[in-house]
């Protein structure tokens, strides 16, 4: 008997796929990258993104989870720690030129940049961390095994669909990239733009209740 059903893992994709569709800081960061330095930078970021859900999902199969959902300490330490980081970029956006988002210039985010990028600002969400601990065990069945492998395998299935999802929207972000490529005033308009979302993200993370 496999660990999940078939019927089980179908509705559990079908959830985590409407659930990547829903408006929220993480693809909209990605509709920004890729907006700003092309489809690579915004795959890129997704792979970060995704690369993050790993840490909540051994989280949650670890019983960590449980730290940041009884402790207003370690929720709080966290939560600031991504409202910082989200501020540095909204900085660095702010004071971008054109050079630095049609990727021309030195300045631009390398690779593993921005690829760490999306690590990042997924672990340091902790309503991610939460958010597991109650979405994913709602689909575990202790009688069919191990609940930390189904944990394990739910995690899997919930980080394809967002690199499915996620990575439509990088490629959609993309196309936006040659419009602003042929205007300077509108590359540094998009970059005030992000600024301005990254410090509304910021704010978002800091006033987030435990």
């Amino acid at each position: 008997m496999p660990l999940i059903s078939l019927d089980t893992a179908a509705a559990f994709f079908a959830t985590a796929v409407l659930l990547a569709l829903a408006p929220g800081p993480d693809n909209l960061f990605v509709l920004l990258q890729s907006a700003m330095r092309g489809r690579r930078a915004g795959l890129l970021v997704v792979l970060g993104l995704c690369s993050g859900l790993l840490v909540h999902t051994g989280a949650v199969a670890l019983g960590l989870a449980t730290l940041f959902a009884t402790s207003a300490l370690a929720f709080t330490v966290l939560k600031l720690a991504g409202a910082l980081y989200l501020l540095w970029l909204a900085w660095q956006a702010w004071r971008a030129g054109p050079a630095e988002t049609d990727g021309s210039g030195g300045a631009a985010p390398s690779a593993g940049r921005l690829y760490r990028r999306g690590i990042v600002m997924n672990v340091t969400n902790p309503k991610v961390t939460i958010f597991f601990l109650a979405f994913l065990p709602q689909f575990v069945m202790p009688d069919r095994g191990s609940v930390g492998l189904q944990v394990v395998l739910l995690g899997a299935l919930f980080m394809l669909a967002t690199l499915l999802v996620f990575g439509a929207i990088a490629l959609a972000g993309g196309s936006l990239r040659a419009w602003l490529l042929r205007s300077p005033g509108a590359q540094v308009g998009m970059n005030r733009v992000a600024a301005l979302v990254f410090v509304g993200l910021a704010v978002r993370l800091a006033l987030a209740r435990h």
